[in-house]
């Protein structure tokens, strides 16, 4: 009897061994990481940009990744804000 309960401590002492050997205990990023746009200006980490690449554009997100910031695409195009000189219809 004593034999099955040694065996099933030794069981339990390395599952949780290795579940805690798997979690990662990183610190957060710093918060002087930054992407830099093309114009210079600096963006922080979770901050979303147009990124114009030639005759491409594309929204992007900075993001850190391998201990470096970089661009993350998120879609193609860019989002565009439309203003028109008409005046609105209102229709009652």
């Amino acid at each position: 009897m004593k034999s099955v309960a040694a065996l099933l401590l030794v069981f339990l002492v390395s599952v949780f061994a290795g579940m805690f050997s798997t979690l990662s205990f990183a610190s957060p990023p710093d918060a002087r990481c930054t992407c830099r746009n093309r114009d210079g200006s600096k963006l922080q980490l979770g901050q979303t940009a147009c990124i114009r690449v030639g005759d491409m554009a594309y929204l992007a997100r900075c993001e850190m990744e391998l201990n470096v910031t970089t661009w993350r695409k998120i879609r193609d195009g860019c989002p565009e804000a439309r203003f028109s000189l008409n005046k609105p219809s209102i229709i009652p």
